[in-house]
């Protein structure tokens, strides 16, 4: 099914519903939650997918598994989706948060396939063992830990949503105890104990994330340079170590 809601047919009494989507640039789907899993592919482009305790960078030819019932928002950069709604009683191996996996050929060619389903004319046989075969490949698929905790309560979250709007090389730790209104020591012994990291190195893994969007469109050497990285090896290096991903995967 292309182009249609997912109220529409959510009431369907089909375990998977596969739905495909054309979105504008720059699009933002709201804060909302499913009552269904959601498996979301991007088909093209970067979706930016953020809930209460987390920000996750999904680039194109990957998928984040959203699990039912988290409330999220979605900003999607000139991207096509493949998305597949699936009842949480028929996938118990399901992540209890979200997670951005690798989707390789064989799922791919899946997904495309199921985005001809029509589930509105009843589910079985090619079209049930499509979705079956379909759902079993995503339990195997491998995570790329492109996420960033964002911590919970004030200050921290705002500062946090902030960065990851506009990563600004400028801002340190003194910038943001001063907003805070807290001495800098208080300042980052409370952040690292609400994000599990210090105010520090959670703005470098902001700002690498922040290159994923960009490697669409821009070399290493040029993403390099703008996020304020001496060399692109420098660069690369840092990506992969805390991705596992090589940057140079990302550019289109």
């Amino acid at each position: 099914m292309r182009n249609v809601t997912l109220a529409e047919v959510d009431a369907l009494p089909v375990p998977v519903l596969p739905i495909a989507t054309a979105y504008p640039p720059d699009h933002l789907l709201g804060w909302h939650e499913h009552r269904r899993a959601q498996f979301l592919y991007a088909a093209t482009g970067t979706m930016l997918v953020e809930t209460g305790h987390g920000a996750w960078t999904v680039p194109g030819e990957r998928a984040v598994l959203i699990p039912p019932g988290t409330r999220h928002q979605v900003r999607m950069l000139d991207v096509e989706t493949n998305s597949l709604y699936v009842d949480p009683a028929s996938v118990p191996w399901w992540p209890p948060e979200c997670r951005v996996v690798e989707v390789g050929s064989l799922v791919r060619e899946l997904l495309l396939a199921a985005s001809h389903v029509d589930v509105r004319d009843g589910l079985g046989g090619r079209d049930e063992a499509l979705l079956t075969l379909l759902l079993h490949e995503a339990s195997r698929l491998a995570e790329v830990p492109l996420r960033i905790p964002i911590p919970r309560g004030m200050p921290f979250a705002a500062l946090c949503r902030r960065y990851l709007s506009d990563p600004d090389l400028a801002v340190g730790n003194a910038e943001w105890s001063r907003e805070a209104g807290m001495s800098e020591r208080t300042f980052t012994r409370r952040f690292r104990d609400a994000a599990g990291m210090s105010p520090a190195a959670w703005r470098s893994r902001a700002r690498l994330l922040a290159a994923v969007p960009l490697l669409r469109h821009q070399s290493v050497t040029e993403v390099a340079a703008r996020l304020g990285y001496a060399t692109p090896a420098a660069f690369s290096y840092a990506f992969t170590r805390v991705f596992g991903i090589a940057p140079s995967r990302l550019h289109s």
